[in-house]
């Protein structure tokens, strides 16, 4: 394995502290070619983390403020008449990027937060019937305060499903919030950092991914995790409130995280632990509930990896 991986987190490390977990979570979705949502209560660094990210990778970066009165076409463009050419003209939107940064996701309403489907789904925009591929490589970092509600809009379940990961930042101890002090006392470390990559690395970097290997075995547990979460959509228990389980897309997400978590780990194949460390972020926003109780949700994708049959062989690659 290269040393791409490790150069970025090295270089994300000067500027965010701590949250070393939530580096390899998000390093393995831009290995896996997937997208994140970052999420937590406004303060914990989440678009600090994104564009830190962005500033590592020599890519083009954009950022979406979402607002409720943000449109559709302000996220991915629009065809207007130009009189010098007496036709119409696409004028690109922020969307025509590598790298985009989707903060406050959550405060747009839900018809533009459904402007996002197509391009996190199938890399490409339509507009006026014309489809428009993106740019390779494309991968969204959206931000939301799961705490505020007054003037927002709960992402629907198939803007959630798009989402390879859901990452909670979670907060500092005192030690690393002592460290951010210094750091910051008299310095702004985002704008020093340079990138250590370019545009072709990161596409062979998730050309690579897919080649990771993944033992027999563990893509029977892999579907046996996934399977575990119908049975309780499907459960008669009145004390759960979840209505459906992960769907197909999901146990192809929680393959490909897998794979990305293994390279984040410096490994070419894919073993147990690559898998229960992405399992939770990768899964428990998948299931649909009756209430939104993403505690709840984490509680049984644990209880799941806790209860499933784990088996014990050699996973490196023959």
């Amino acid at each position: 394995m290269n040393d791409l991986l490790p150069r970025i987190k090295e270089n994300v490390s000067k500027v965010i502290i701590g949250k070393e977990n939530v580096t390899d979570l998000l390093l393995a979705a831009l290995a896996a070619g997937g997208h994140v949502l970052l999420e937590d209560v406004p303060g914990t660094g989440k678009t600090v983390l994104a564009k830190s990210l962005a500033k590592s990778m020599d890519l083009a970066f954009g950022r979406v403020q979402f607002t409720p009165d943000l449109l559709p076409s302000d996220v991915t463009g629009l065809s207007y008449y130009n009189q010098e050419k007496g036709a119409f003209v696409f004028k690109e939107g922020p969307v025509f990027t590598n790298l985009l940064l989707a903060d406050e996701i959550n405060r747009a309403t839900p018809r533009t937060q459904s402007s996002l489907l197509e391009c996190m789904g199938e890399g490409q925009v339509t507009v006026d019937g014309v489809t428009r591929t993106l740019n390779a490589p494309f991968f969204v970092i959206a931000t939301q305060n799961p705490v505020e509600t007054l003037g927002c809009y709960p992402l629907p379940e198939a803007q959630m499903d798009r989402f390879l990961m859901r990452i909670d930042m979670g907060s500092l101890t005192r030690e690393e919030e002592r460290q951010m002090i210094d750091r910051y006392i008299n310095d702004q470390p985002l704008e020093k950092i340079s990138p250590v990559c370019k545009q072709e690395e990161i596409l062979s970097l998730q050309r690579d991914c897919q080649n990771v290997y993944v033992h027999g075995d563990l893509r029977d547990y892999l579907v046996d995790l996934v399977q575990g979460t119908r049975k309780y959509g499907a459960s008669s228990d009145k004390s759960r409130s979840i209505a459906e389980g992960v769907s197909p897309r999901g146990t192809l997400a929680l393959l490909r995280a897998s794979q990305g978590y293994a390279m984040v780990q410096g490994r070419d194949f894919v073993t147990p632990e690559d898998i229960k460390a992405v399992a939770v972020p990768v899964l428990a926003h998948r299931m649909i509930s009756e209430v939104s109780y993403t505690e709840e949700k984490e509680a049984l994708i644990r209880e799941l990896l806790n209860s499933t049959a784990l088996p014990t062989e050699d996973w490196t690659k023959p």
